[in-house]
This record gives C-alpha cells, sequence and structure tokens, in this order.
C-alpha cells in the first residue's frame, strides 16, 4: 500500500494526477438492472468474477504512449494487471 501511495505523490508532483482510489471489495458491491421498468439488484460477492477493479488512477496524459509508460511504471504492475483506457465523451 505504501508503494501506492507513493507512487501517486510521484504522479502529482509531475502534474498528471487528477485522482486516485481504492475501490472496496466486491463483497459490499450491488448491481443495479432495470429491464422493463423492473429494478433488480444483486448483492456481491460476486463469484463467477474472474477478475475485479481495485482501484483507478486518472491522469491526465497527452499520448496513449505516456499514459502505457506511466502503467509501467506503477508498483501494481509486478503483482496484477493494470489496464489503459482514454476517457471518451458523456452527453447529457
Amino acid at each position: 500500500y505504501a508503494q501506492m501511495l507513493a507512487f501517486a505523490e510521484t504522479l502529482k508532483q509531475r502534474g498528471v494526477l487528477r485522482a486516485v482510489e481504492s475501490l472496496a471489495n466486491d463483497a459490499s458491491a450491488t448491481r443495479v438492472q432495470v429491464r422493463g421498468g423492473r429494478q433488480s439488484l444483486v448483492d456481491g460477492p460476486f463469484t463467477e468474477a474472474k477478475e475485479m477493479v481495485g482501484g483507478f488512477f486518472l491522469l491526465d496524459c497527452k499520448t496513449r504512449d505516456e499514459a502505457v509508460a506511466i502503467a509501467t511504471e506503477c508498483p501494481a504492475a509486478a503483482w496484477c494487471t493494470v489496464e489503459v483506457r482514454e476517457v471518451g465523451p458523456c452527453w447529457a
């Protein structure tokens, strides 16, 4: 955990960090679906899940290559998979 805090601090100092958060495990999660006007809730844990999201870093990178380079530096890349995604537009 200390490694991740230090990594976040370096990203902040470099001016690319916009947000960072850990997520609670899926035992406290709820999945929500609405089909045909009917709400369906499924409480975790989700045993069928093969992978999970443990947290996220929201970065302001100029290029995909920059984002991938930063992901390569992430300490978590040594024990799990770090996924890089672009944030797309959200229309209201």
